[in-house]
């Protein structure tokens, strides 16, 4: 009884989660973005939550970003928060980020809140991930899930 409540309730979040971005795009709030990569048969797909009105992140460009990365489940793998809020900074395009997030942050402008999902074959694949004690923190051939807010976007410090 009490398994069907939890699964019952599950069904009911996700029926206002999809209602709420389909009422979203019907009235013109997000913008909805599918994404494909050269030689890949899988998408990256995308919602903007907000549209920034800053600078557009691109390739060659440094971004700052403050990300949550969830499973499909709705597990949280890792965190700004879990990094006390500070921001993710990398360059987009550049080796070290897997190929996924690159998509998924590419087009972002300054100040924007967006939510992609990343099929396996564009995240760690067959790889997953385990943390330094060996616990598997991504299982293999699993689709991510990040909510990222861009914080800014600059040009690459010079050394």
């Amino acid at each position: 009884m009490t398994m069907r409540i939890v699964i019952g309730g599950l069904v009911i979040i996700l029926i206002f989660i999809g209602g709420y971005f389909g009422w979203q795009a019907w009235n013109g709030v997000g913008e909805t973005a599918e994404v494909s990569t050269e030689g890949a048969n899988e998408l990256v797909q995308a919602q903007d939550i907000t549209v920034g009105t800053g600078d557009v992140a691109e390739p060659g460009k440094q971004v700052s970003i403050l990300y949550e990365g969830r499973l499909e489940d709705g597990t949280v793998f890792d965190s700004s928060a879990a990094h006390d809020n500070q921001p993710l900074v990398f360059v987009l395009g550049a080796q070290g980020i897997i190929p996924g997030f690159q998509v998924g942050v590419n087009g972002m402008r300054e100040g924007g809140e967006r939510v992609f999902i990343i099929p396996p074959s564009l995240g760690y694949g067959v790889q997953g991930v385990q943390d330094t004690e060996g616990n598997v923190v991504i299982p293999a051939n699993s689709t991510l899930v990040f909510s990222v807010q861009l914080i800014e976007v600059s040009d690459v410090p010079q050394e």
